[in-house]
């Protein structure tokens, strides 16, 4: 799938639930086929990122099932200008995994202040004085990138333990998991207002139909032109 500026009607693999009329919206799902050639599916993915990830403070959740891809990921992404990236992964110190998932809920609410800003007609936190040296423009610049995480499903949040889960507007399944791994990922991961995107390869479309039939989920297709979503 080739994201573009054009919008195309999305298919949905599951019908709405009767529930979808409350006042607060569900998480919206959405899935993007790939080639199933490993290389294809990790051009999508940072495609996909270098475009989401222009909105300003935007909170990003990646979630692997294996180091190996974790690895992967967090070296094809490294370099995106507008991303301040992080890794958990299973061997990270309990000290380090601690400020990552901190820092990360501090990015949710700097969004959360834009997003209200911009509601209210405030302008999104980008005006205000010009930085008189480049340590302010530094830090500007980096209170406005989009704070990522790429973590192992070992490494979420894990609120039986008390930890409070890290509200993600955008929670990316880069590999599909069982339907109670997904579920999970949405519980710790994911904002409710949040949405979830799906890399799939052709293959995969059948049993991400399964998971939304069997946990009423509305999984559509994802327009090309992401910004309708996010």
């Amino acid at each position: 799938m080739t994201i573009t500026d054009s919008i195309e009607e999305p298919s949905l693999l599951s019908s709405p639930s009767p529930s979808s009329n409350f006042s607060q919206p569900p998480p919206r799902h959405f899935y993007v086929t790939v080639v199933d050639r490993p290389h294809f599916k990790m051009e999508t993915l940072v495609h996909l990122l270098g475009v989401a990830a222009r909105r300003p403070a935007l909170p990003i959740v990646v979630c692997c099932s294996s180091r190996d891809q974790l690895d992967a990921v967090c070296s094809a992404v490294s370099n995106l200008p507008f991303i301040s990236l992080a890794c958990l992964y299973s061997d990270l110190a309990e000290s380090n995994r601690n400020v990552i998932l901190e820092e990360f809920r501090k990015a949710t609410v700097r969004w959360n202040q834009i997003v209200n800003a911009d509601q209210s007609g405030g302008g999104g936190g980008s005006g205000g004085e010009t930085g008189n040296n480049n340590d302010e423009s530094n830090a500007n610049s980096n209170k406005t990138k989009s704070h990522m995480i790429v973590a192992t499903d070992a490494c979420l949040p894990l609120p039986v333990l008390g930890e409070a889960p890290v509200s993600a507007r955008v929670l990316i399944n880069y590999e599909l998991p069982s339907k109670e791994t997904y579920l999970r990922r949405m519980a710790t991961c994911l904002a409710a207002d949040g949405i979830v995107i799906n890399v799939v390869g052709g293959g995969e479309v059948i049993t991400l139909k399964n998971i939304g039939e069997s946990s009423s989920l509305v999984i559509a297709e994802m327009p090309i032109n992401i910004s309708e979503i996010l």
